[in-house]
């Protein structure tokens, strides 16, 4: 059987050809999904349901499609995978974004709507799943991840509306769908989300420990000095590398009633400056959190600190031992080498073990390391 040269397989079939990538057994069980689902979008269209079949309740002849759920370690390649599909895939309604701009977009919809429907009393929740599903019935989600509780209670009844309109939706998660939302407030209210999901959607797990976007970054330079532009756009190839976009989306991470304010972070990937760090009253259960929710930071316009910037010091000290203990990759610029950074002042000799530490971050070993165990695990 001949396969197309723009469908899923013909196209990840080239990047093997060209070299651009490396044999995966779990990337081509991946791929052969995805061209199976091709292969039926082609015959399938969009679910077209009248006010009265609705409220008579009459089936639609055509079985909806099932979509796919990738699950699988940081940088398996998940992402590639559902893109290649996603350019070829015979649909012209068809969208794809990152989970939690999905999720604010559909709060913004479901705000409109509670605001206009407030006299009629009509359902929000579902005038938006329309809507959606009314712009794209092919919806393909990066990164779906449940941290939020407002997201948590619309999941369940949003998409099962979008696939009572024939929404057929792939998505990647790092978590396995039982995982999602793991110790969540009234988790139990969520978990017919879980339900849908594994009814709707085929689960596929890309197992393996290989972690293609770190590899992008071994044997470079991760620690750049002096500051200025060079180091700028370093910082900026660094993060296009890791996470496969030039831009990433804006989060916060809360801890003990407070937020931390993450000014741009994708894929495990968060970029943070000295300033939102150090010149800012954090302590170490910050930084741990920012460890837990995060494989690798970037931190730009790290500077040459004196005696009068002792508690900017000690703050950078505490965030490199956090790092450096929970094995989290560091990308940094700074206006000189770690034995300069804070050579005179009170806990210079304490600082010295952040000096020796930010050495040993920079080394290839420390590079190439797998990510913790909390980022590569996919729990049964």
């Amino acid at each position: 059987m001949t396969i197309p040269a723009d469908s899923p397989l013909g196209l990840y079939r080239a990047k093997r050809h060209a070299g651009e990538l490396r044999p995966d057994s779990a990337q081509e069980l991946a791929i052969e999904k995805l061209q199976l689902l091709y292969g039926r979008l082609k015959h399938h269209g969009p679910r077209q349901v009248s006010r009265w079949q609705e409220l008579l309740r009459l089936k639609r002849r055509e079985e909806p499609l099932k979509g796919l759920y990738f699950v699988g370690d940081v940088g398996r390649g998940k992402t590639m995978v559902m893109d290649l599909f996603f350019e070829t895939a015979p649909v012209m309604a068809k969208r794809r974004t990152h989970f939690h701009a999905f999720m604010r977009d559909a709060h913004e919809r479901i705000n409109r709507f509670r605001r206009d429907f407030r006299p009629s009393g009509s359902d929000p929740v579902l005038a938006s799943a329309e809507e959606i599903a009314g712009q794209a019935w092919l919806l393909c989600f990066d990164e779906m991840e449940v941290r939020d509780v407002a997201d948590a209670m619309i999941l369940s009844r949003l998409f099962t509306q979008l696939f009572e309109h024939g929404v057929v939706v792939v998505a990647t998660s790092n978590r396995a769908p039982d995982d999602l939302y793991q110790g969540g407030l009234n988790r139990e209210l969520f978990l017919p989300f879980i339900d849908t999901i594994k009814e709707k959607m085929e689960v596929v797990e890309l197992g393996g420990h290989t972690d293609y976007r770190l590899n992008r970054i071994v044997g470079k330079p991760v620690y750049h000095t002096p500051l200025g532009q060079t180091a700028d756009r370093a910082l900026a190839e660094a993060f296009v590398q890791l996470t496969d976009a030039e831009r990433g989306d804006p989060s916060e991470i809360e801890i003990k009633g407070r937020k931390i304010a993450v000014s741009e972070q994708a894929k495990g990937v968060a970029r943070f400056t000295f300033q939102d760090l150090c010149e800012r009253p954090l302590a170490a259960a910050d930084y741990l959190a920012i460890s837990e929710h995060y494989h690798t930071v970037i931190l730009a316009n790290i500077p040459s600190l004196g005696p009068e910037k002792r508690n900017e010091a000690r703050r950078l000290a505490n965030l490199i031992d956090v790092l450096y203990d929970n094995r989290i990759k560091l990308v940094c610029s700074a206006a000189a080498a770690p034995a300069e950074l804070y050579p005179h002042g009170d806990g210079t000799f304490e600082f010295s073990r952040t000096v020796s530490r930010l050495t040993e971050m920079q080394s290839e070993s420390y590079v190439s390391a797998p990510h913790p165990d909390r980022f590569n695990a996919i729990r049964a």
